[in-house]
């Protein structure tokens, strides 16, 4: 039986706490959707994901099935245990309207953004801007070149592709359905996703 089953429209936010040992599962209905994601520790929000841990404790700055998410006190938050993609960003950070200018131009300052569904989702539990740390870009195809430069490309996902996460402690999901139309990240069309909270002995 699933614990949460629902589609979070194009552009939209979405949270929810996902309990030690469930899995959440993240599909992309549509192929080519990237899911920008945070995720505390329910009962501290202050411990929260933290790139630069995680991307220690895997030398790797992608993520993958094995990866484990870490929190700033380098603790355990959720692993992935499927990933029928094979690679996801942990480097690009979310849109803001800041960001937009800065990259396409002002005339994109009035177009929403995941910061502000960041925010807006963050709201109803408590967080706000100091919470709003580098997240990570489910299903965004970033490379890194030998030079170090980054790049937002076309996505390597397909429709109906998902990857799994298993709560390693009580979490607290935050989700921007990212609404981004000025690069690849989204084939330049947002789409739906489905998010889907199961028990663990039901995986």
């Amino acid at each position: 039986m699933n614990l949460i089953d629902t589609v979070v429209p194009a552009r939209a936010p979405w949270s929810g706490v996902v309990h030690a040992g469930e899995v959440l599962t993240i599909i992309d209905l549509r192929g080519n959707q990237a899911v920008d994601f945070l995720v505390f520790d329910a009962a501290d929000t202050s411990l929260r994901y933290s790139a630069p841990d995680t991307i220690q404790g895997q030398d790797s700055v992608f993520l993958t099935t094995g990866s484990v998410l870490r929190d700033c006190e380098y603790g355990p938050l959720m692993t992935v245990v499927a990933d029928e993609v094979g690679r996801h960003d942990t480097l690009g950070g979310a849109c803001s309207k800041e960001s937009n200018t800065l990259r396409y131009g002002q005339h994109t300052w009035a177009q929403h953004a995941c910061a502000e569904n960041f925010l807006a989702e963050g709201g109803r539990h408590g967080l706000g801007k100091r919470d709003l740390v580098s997240n990570i870009n489910w299903y965004m195809n970033v490379p890194v070149d030998p030079d170090g430069a980054l790049g937002i490309v076309d996505g390597i996902s397909a429709p109906g592709l998902s990857l799994s996460l298993r709560a390693e402690r009580d979490v607290l999901v935050v989700v921007s359905n990212c609404p981004q139309i000025n690069n690849p990240c989204n084939g330049f069309d947002p789409t739906p996703v489905r998010m889907v909270v199961t028990s663990g002995e039901s995986r």
